[in-house]
């Protein structure tokens, strides 16, 4: 399939993020509009409260709703109606940069690699000082873990920002609910010989609302995933 043939399914999952979603909407359409191949945007509503689903139907994504079930069900929920070639996922809290998108699609789109995940760890001095040490640390310890496992060095196993050919993904098992999702996505990929890279891409941490993720909680559920991950 050549380049011209190619089409993306951009897939953002969204929970009470009615601050930020208009504006991630707005500008994923924007770049995506100067790309000659088809496109959508695709919005998960993951049972949001706000007007989270509204805002994003206001600024003309293809929106989905659900039932609060976490960002991986939301996700694979996603992934089965995206109708892309390749899928791209970000998150709605404004921390991914989407104007960055055609970084994260270029390796897949010159053929290079199937699976590309945006790294918030290249440019270790400016990134990192706007990431929590609980969270650097944690994810420090899933890398670490994942190379173990794999043999495959990774600087950001975590990141929610991604692109991968939808053809890789319909070739996975997933059953992550929660946060663990990239994991999953991950040490799944890397077990099949999928083609994978790192590029380095801008983070911003949210100055508007609260994470939903639980270092303790959500970190032993990660670390749980990579482990199952591995040995299913």
């Amino acid at each position: 399939m050549n380049r011209e043939e190619l089409s993306v399914s951009v897939v953002i999952p969204v929970f009470n993020e009615e601050l930020t979603i208009g504006d991630i909407v707005a500008r994923t359409r924007s770049i995506l509009g100067q790309f000659r191949f088809p496109s959508e945007v695709l919005v998960i509503d993951d049972g949001s409260v706000d007007r989270s689903a509204e805002i994003s139907q206001e600024s003309e994504a293809r929106v989905l709703r659900g039932a609060h079930k976490g960002k991986g069900h939301a996700l694979r929920f996603g992934f089965k109606q995206a109708k892309g070639d390749i899928i791209v996922t970000l998150d709605s809290d404004g921390s991914h940069n989407p104007e960055e998108i055609p970084l994260v699609l270029r390796y897949i789109l010159e053929n290079k690699v199937d699976f590309v995940i945006g790294s918030r760890f290249f440019d270790t001095t400016a990134t990192r000082a706007k990431i929590p040490k609980v969270n650097r640390i944690g994810n420090m310890m899933f890398n670490n873990l994942i190379r173990l496992l794999t043999g495959v060095r990774v600087s950001d196993s975590q990141s929610g920002f991604r692109a991968i050919r939808s053809s890789v993904i319909k070739k996975m098992r997933l059953n992550s609910r929660g946060y663990e999702v990239e994991s999953e996505m991950l040490v799944k990929a890397l077990k099949m010989g999928v083609r994978v890279a790192e590029i380095p891409v801008s983070f911003e941490q949210r100055t508007i609302g609260k994470s939903k993720l639980d270092p303790l909680r959500d970190g032993t559920k990660i670390l749980y995933s990579i482990i199952t991950s591995y040995l299913s």
